[in-house]
């Protein structure tokens, strides 16, 4: 339940950190509040909104709500679902143990997952970078920047599932000496 709400969030968490909070973003897309990002169908309504032209050959001037449904939706939705996919392939390796440790169940020891999860990547690597899959898959090409902010948000998955394996063998630890201690007042 835990990775799973980890899952979530960071995947709508990029999702709004680029819309709201990228100031570091080399395109330099117009950042926009929470509220106008959760409120972005009635942008026709409010007065005032512009957006930097970041789409080449698309005016965004005349109708500054195309930001919500074009370039701007593509690149985060990219962004979410590049987070998504890392995250599971990071996840596959916490499977490796249920509650042994990476430090102690390394990667390299299951060769076969270890090939999946470059298939899997270079399969996504594949429908983001080859054009045309890129359009018939709604996808943008994702730039240092955007890989940088998509192992920020998927890495803490790895922290997180380590910390409920170590409370995972403290708890079996203790349950095997309650049952030893039981067997001994037998």
């Amino acid at each position: 339940m835990v990775i799973g709400l980890y899952v979530g969030v960071a995947t709508v968490g990029i999702f709004v950190y680029y819309y709201t909070l990228d100031v570091d973003a080399p395109d330099q897309h117009t950042l926009v509040s929470l509220e106008q990002l959760m409120s972005w169908g009635h942008c026709d309504t409010w007065s005032g909104f512009s957006v930097s032209n970041v789409i080449p050959g698309v005016d965004l001037a005349a109708d500054p709500c195309r930001y919500f449904r074009g370039a701007g939706k593509v690149k985060a939705s990219t962004l979410s679902l590049t987070v998504l996919v890392i995250i599971e392939m990071l996840n596959a390796l916490n499977a490796l143990s249920e509650d042994g440790s990476l430090y102690h169940m390394p990667p390299w020891r299951n060769w076969y997952l270890i090939f999946a999860i470059m298939g899997s990547v270079l399969v996504h690597f594949t429908i983001l970078y080859i054009p045309i899959l890129a359009q018939i898959f709604a996808v943008a090409p994702l730039d240092v920047h955007d890989w940088t902010l998509v192992m920020y948000f998927s890495i803490p998955v790895i922290l997180i599932d380590e910390i409920l394996k170590f409370f995972g063998r403290i708890t079996t630890v203790d349950n095997r000496q309650k049952r030893q201690i039981l067997k001994k007042a037998e």
